[in-house]
């Protein structure tokens, strides 16, 4: 598996090597001691999750303040989706700045999101299969969120705004101005 820093140097791009033929594919898509490495500390992963969604359904921005902050490593197992991370660490400095990068069953990249970052996702295609896996459990009483359409942002999901299908929930969470934020300083990431 090959690791790559993106803009934000904390979010990791995560690309498995593929092998096939006519028969189908082979994959690793977790190796704790590649990832350690890389990383320079260890991940506990606890547990997986997966959701199925349809055209223009958008998940997110969601995070978790601690002491139930989460890492994920997300992958999409069928279809594409645009996924975002963006930095709710204040004091950072990428604080507000988001990644976002393509997620398909085809390329089979994977996007690791340490804690301090809030993460959503939008589906491209007809329909997609999105796994990933936490190193903390939900808690809803931790649970927090970002307006996915907030023009500060500036993130670009592709989609014709009229087109997004989203949560009741989601659609209240508040603007990034007026959201809790991590302590850049506390290491709750690592």
């Amino acid at each position: 598996m090959n690791f790559k820093r993106l803009e934000i140097p904390d979010v990791v791009l995560c690309e498995p090597k593929v092998f096939g033929d006519e028969r189908g594919y082979f994959t690793e898509t977790f190796r704790e001691d590649r990832l350690t490495e890389f990383l320079g500390y260890k991940v506990d992963f606890c547990q997986d999750n997966e959701s199925k969604s349809t055209y223009g359904v958008i998940r997110g921005l969601h995070y978790q303040m601690p002491p139930f902050a989460q890492t994920k490593l997300v992958r999409a197992i069928k279809g594409r989706v645009l996924d975002v991370a963006v930095d709710v660490r204040k004091g950072s400095p990428t604080f507000g700045k988001h990644v976002a990068v393509e997620l398909n069953e085809e390329n089979k990249r994977q996007l690791f999101i340490p804690r301090g970052f809030a993460h959503g996702f939008v589906v491209l295609s007809e329909e997609a299969l999105f796994a990933y896996k936490v190193d903390n459990y939900y808690s809803k009483e931790s649970e927090q969120g970002i307006a996915f359409d907030d023009e500060a942002l500036g993130i670009d999901w592709k989609i014709n705004r009229d087109l997004l299908e989203h949560s009741l929930k989601d659609s209240q969470l508040p603007l990034f101005e007026g959201a809790e934020y991590f302590d850049f300083k506390t290491k709750c990431y690592e």
